[in-house]
């Protein structure tokens, strides 16, 4: 997410929250502003020990509590990347998204974009008889690192 894309989707997202009856908290504040700053996805440990790094005292359940009201809001996406925990990136509303690269030796996750895996996904989307509402490309295997390791 470019600079501007992530200040709006802050913006968006405490608006959202306040619009569906959220009270202002610092917690909620504090994840989504963390999140606004994140080029990839985040597990709910990534962004409880970031917040803690960065001298922020939320606690862990408010992390979970925050993270499932964005997911049901429609403001984060919850993926599956594999290793057996949740990651959680901002959905912009422009629909921009990215997939990602997962190392299954180092647990790196990259994210990566490519307009022609997105036009090849368009067309298969309308040959198919399902009315496709989101999608998520990931990709296994060993990152550059563990490859030369």
């Amino acid at each position: 997410m470019s600079m501007a894309t992530n200040a709006d989707w802050v913006k968006h997202a405490l608006e959202t929250l306040a619009d569906a009856g959220y009270r202002k908290g610092g917690a909620r504040s504090a994840v989504v502003e963390l999140l606004g700053r994140q080029s990839c996805a985040l597990t709910a440990r990534d962004i409880d020990d970031q917040l803690h790094a960065g001298g922020n005292t939320v606690g862990r359940a408010s992390v979970y509590r925050t993270l499932e009201a964005l997911t049901d809001l429609k403001l984060v996406t919850r993926l599956d990347l594999g290793h057996g925990q949740a990651h959680y990136e901002p959905s912009l509303p422009s629909g921009e998204h990215h997939h990602h690269l997962v190392c299954d030796a180092c647990g790196r996750v990259t994210p990566f974009e490519d307009p022609e895996l997105e036009r090849t996904l368009q067309k298969l989307c309308n040959r198919v008889s399902y009315s496709v509402a989101e999608h998520d490309v990931v990709l296994h295997g060993k990152c550059r690192d563990c490859v030369a390791a």
